[in-house]
């Protein structure tokens, strides 16, 4: 047996032109408007006038907490809350209880997000053991185990120790992969709480500054160059960063970066509430570097969009500010937040977008089949998003387990209307499907797929 058949009428390309769609057997078919063909009789049809088809999204920055940390999030709610943002690929990071540092651990994640049917997940190796700093994980296991993991990273810690930073950068050299750094020098943020400048002097909280950022990205860059490695920087947040990252690629280094939906929006007056949902690591920043940030993705020198989805319980947020945990929920709200920061300025258009959030992440991560350009043939993952629907971000529209958004109260623009992965449908009409439909739909899929 195999999926239904789906005709998406009147869909508006990132290219600017409109088209319809045909979902047939995990694949795309183009059909200029109107066209009547045999493979769309019996067809379920969506009206897609308005609406603009992406190649499904891909984060290269999710925390799926599962396993260890299940109260705050699951591989099965993270990828529900993937299908709600328009995402279609995602990738699963490391600090989780136990670390993905073993093939075996990497493999059981990967295994969950497969089950789960929503997006598909792959994990992210630890560089070093149990994120500790001291010695390289089991590298080559994971990425020769069947999850065939090809991005390793700390996040959440610095690999501080520069002779380890450079072994591992030499290690994944030998199979294409990527070390993706949380740039954070430990001892220039010990105990600190936001950005360091004037507003933490006058609101009392430790300082962050940008300096132990810049100095790490700017280490590692000498340090991929010397290896000849492929080096990805997380969530980039000063225009320091953006600056040294622009250097290296000037030099010729393979670097890539990204920048967040909240870096992208939010500023470090926020903290002035006190409210822990805009408590976040790296820090919100100034305003001079939330602008710095959206001009180096429009010049290229910030590679991709990434979202930190980091959820946690309500009790780790509803709490004093040093005692709250760092992190956000993001998965939900990207695209609409890149839509307000990055398209309604004009900074970038929807082709870009498609890059920022789709194509580039996904060649990064070795991830195929979440960047196409809807050529006939293509895998069938990609979401349709309305941008006139401009609306006030709610509860309702977080589909994870935690509830920890910044953007809760706030107008956006854009809502991901459907999202398909795989051809099957995920999310129709901004409702997340359930998981049983899912499941049965991803069962179908995987009959249909050659071993």
């Amino acid at each position: 047996m195999s999926t239904p058949t789906y005709l998406i009428v009147g869909a508006t390309l990132p290219t600017g032109e409109r088209t319809d769609l045909v979902v047939q057997d995990d694949r795309l078919t183009r059909l200029a408007p109107g066209t009547d063909s045999a493979s769309t009789r019996g067809a379920t049809r969506i009206d897609a006038d308005g609406l603009v088809a992406l190649p499904g999204l891909v984060d290269l920055h999710t925390h799926l907490r599962e396993p260890g940390f299940e109260q705050s999030e699951t591989v099965l709610t993270g990828s529900r809350a993937a299908a709600a943002g328009g995402f279609t690929g995602v990738f699963a990071m490391a600090n989780t209880l136990p670390v993905s540092d073993t093939a075996g651990v990497v493999e059981q994640v990967m295994a969950l997000g497969d089950d789960a049917g929503y997006a598909t997940v792959r994990p992210i190796g630890a560089v070093t053991v149990g994120l500790g700093g001291e010695r390289l994980s089991e590298i080559g296991a994971m990425a020769h185990s069947r999850a065939r993991v090809r991005v390793f990273s700390d996040d959440g810690k610095c690999v501080h120790d520069s002779l380890l930073m450079r072994r591992a950068l030499e290690y994944v050299k030998t199979f294409d992969g990527v070390v993706a750094q949380h740039a954070q020098d430990p001892r220039l943020t010990e105990n600190a709480q936001m950005n360091e400048g004037a507003l933490s002097s006058e609101l009392g909280l430790k300082g962050w500054p940008a300096v132990a950022e810049e100095s790490i990205i700017a280490r590692d860059v000498l340090l991929a160059e010397h290896v000849g490695a492929r080096l990805h920087v997380c969530h980039v947040s000063t225009a320091g960063s953006v600056e040294v990252i622009r250097w290296a690629k000037s030099r010729g280094i393979v670097v890539t970066a990204e920048a967040t939906p909240h870096h992208l929006l939010l500023t470090e007056d926020l903290v002035r509430s006190y409210d822990a949902r805009f408590k976040v690591n790296p820090p919100l920043r100034r305003d001079e570097d939330v602008l710095a940030l959206r001009r180096g993705l429009a010049d290229g020198t910030i590679d991709i969009i990434a979202t930190d989805h980091a959820p946690h319980p309500t009790e780790s947020k509803e709490s004093e500010w040093d005692a709250a945990s760092f992190g956000m929920v993001g998965l939900e709200s990207a695209l609409s937040v890149a839509q307000t920061a990055l398209v309604d300025t004009g900074l970038l258009g929807w082709n870009d977008i498609a890059r920022v959030l789709s194509r580039t992440p996904a060649e990064i991560g070795r991830l195929a089949g979440h960047s196409h350009a809807f050529e006939n043939g293509a895998p069938a993952n990609f979401t349709l998003h309305d941008p006139s629907a401009a609306s006030t971000f709610e509860l309702d529209r977080l589909a994870g387990k935690s509830h920890n958004s910044p953007f809760l109260g706030r107008t956006l623009s854009g809502r991901v209307q459907h999202t398909f992965h795989h051809g099957y449908p995920t999310m129709i009409d901004t409702r997340v499907l359930d998981s049983d439909t899912v499941k049965a739909s991803a069962a179908l899929w995987k009959a249909g797929t050659p071993a």
